[in-house]
């Protein structure tokens, strides 16, 4: 699916149905288990950063991008397959920002630390 749209500070991805939805979390069915192996590539990153994770089909994730001084930023997000997001960081200032990557259901949460050139 290549239809980009822009989500408010967090990217509202249906994953399971492979569509896109506007507001601040991903809406999937709920498992317990956490969202395990997150890589998130390339960093630094100039155009987009690709997040892939191992999580079990129709589950809640939530994707949120966070400045240096923690403002939520403003995003806008591809979904590529069930476990691969791209974010378009192209239009983001050059620095470090945080993604965090969290379990609905659970609310474990892993943060990313990614440069932007």
């Amino acid at each position: 699916m290549n239809v980009w749209k822009t989500c408010l500070i967090v990217c509202s991805l249906a994953l399971s149905q492979m569509t896109f939805a506007q507001g601040r979390e991903e809406v999937f069915s709920s498992i317990g288990d956490p969202v395990k192996s997150v890589q998130v590539y390339p960093n630094p990153a100039t155009e987009f950063l690709t997040i892939t994770f191992e999580a079990p089909v129709a589950r809640k994730v939530k994707f949120t991008v966070h400045n240096i001084i923690g403002s939520e930023i403003e995003v806008e997000a591809e979904v590529m397959d069930e476990y691969e997001v791209k974010i378009k960081v192209k239009d983001l200032h050059e620095g470090y920002y945080f993604l965090s990557v969290q379990n609905g259901t659970t609310a474990q949460k892993s943060t990313h630390k990614f440069l932007k050139r």
